[in-house]
């Protein structure tokens, strides 16, 4: 299973993942809008406690080009 987001396939195994990776990815869309990285004090500081976390997030993340 997979969704494409930004231009990038993210590949999942359970279906109930698909609704995870929509609703993550519209989260950090509003952070990006927004420029809102509450509770942190920066995008870098976001970043860098979201890539710590993995998983489809930091799919997201990647599919945003928002870390490697």
């Amino acid at each position: 299973m997979d969704v494409e987001l930004n231009g990038t396939t993210i590949y999942f195994d359970r279906p109930s993942d698909k609704a995870v990776v929509q609703r993550v990815a519209a989260h950090i869309q509003r952070r990006i809008d927004e420029d809102d990285w509450r509770p942190y004090a920066s995008k870098a500081d976001a970043l860098a406690a979201w890539v710590k976390l993995g998983g489809i997030r930091l799919k997201v993340l990647q599919a945003f080009d928002l870390v490697e």
